[in-house]
């Protein structure tokens, strides 16, 4: 399964993902974010368990398998940029500041801001078409929302 994941993200795509492809290359990229500061916490796993239960309305246990399958798949694959791609694909428009939020949400679980979860999140928001001024607003909705 993976390794089929995998290949369409390296092959150039002719179509959408089907659904379980775009749930994971979302989940990957969450959890992408959350390692990029070189600490996986557990806030951030539990908040990327959490984007992913409410997105997919799944139980806990499901979200936490998903998550652990995620996990791999972000652990294989060659970069970032297929990642978005595949949800630029596969998420229309109107919900991809959404995705921004969701990215926003794992990068701040941890209490910190780090220069390469910054740095990511720009280029992971460019990729899927939002712009910085919608993204500065999705993280401030996240923000707003831990006060």
């Amino acid at each position: 399964m993976f390794g089929q994941l995998l290949k369409r993200l390296i092959e150039p795509q002719t179509e959408p993902l089907p659904d379980t492809d775009a749930r994971l290359a979302l989940g990957a990229l969450l959890v992408r974010i959350a390692k990029s500061d070189h600490s996986y916490a557990v806030e951030e796993i539990s908040r990327i368990d959490r984007i992913l239960a409410s997105r997919y309305n799944l139980n806990a246990v499901e979200a936490a398998k998903l998550r652990a399958h995620c996990e791999k798949v972000e652990h294989d694959a060659p970069d970032t940029v297929r990642f978005t791609r595949a949800i630029k694909d596969a998420v229309p428009y109107e919900d991809r500041e959404a995705v921004v939020e969701a990215l926003w949400d794992v990068a701040l679980a941890d209490g910190m801001r780090s220069d390469e979860e910054n740095s990511i999140l720009r280029m992971a928001s460019s990729f899927l078409g939002v712009n910085d001024r919608d993204s500065a607003l999705a993280r401030q909705r996240v923000e707003a929302g831990r006060k």
